[in-house]
């Protein structure tokens, strides 16, 4: 089984982050076609974002670090270091406070 230090794929997520125009940078850890669960760590420069999309399904967002808001249309949910937060099953956005990386954990079909 491998392992993950995730505190130092943070900082490297981050240093690509700065350095890319979109200003997000991610790395899957987990999952492929043959698996029902995908966890990704994203990283996102203050004041980027991923635009408003689809929900995945059922999923959620661990804050490694930063703060970062997600949003749907009618709410929103601030979240920092160390919070979980459940994804709503519509569309949503997220805004990247400060430089932030989240650990996004997917159920796929």
């Amino acid at each position: 089984m491998d392992a993950t230090r995730l505190p130092e794929l943070v900082d490297q997520l981050l240093t690509t982050a700065h350095s890319a125009s979109s200003g997000r940078a991610a790395q899957t850890l987990y999952g492929s076609a043959d698996n029902h669960l995908r966890q990704t760590v994203i990283a996102l420069v203050a004041g980027s974002r991923m635009a408003e999309h689809e929900s995945p399904g059922e999923a959620s967002l661990q804050i490694l670090r930063g703060h970062v808001t997600l949003s749907t249309a009618n709410e929103k949910w601030e979240g920092v270091d160390g919070d979980l937060l459940g994804i709503p099953n519509e569309r949503h956005g997220l805004l990247a406070q400060q430089d932030s990386a989240v650990l996004l954990t997917v159920v796929t079909s």
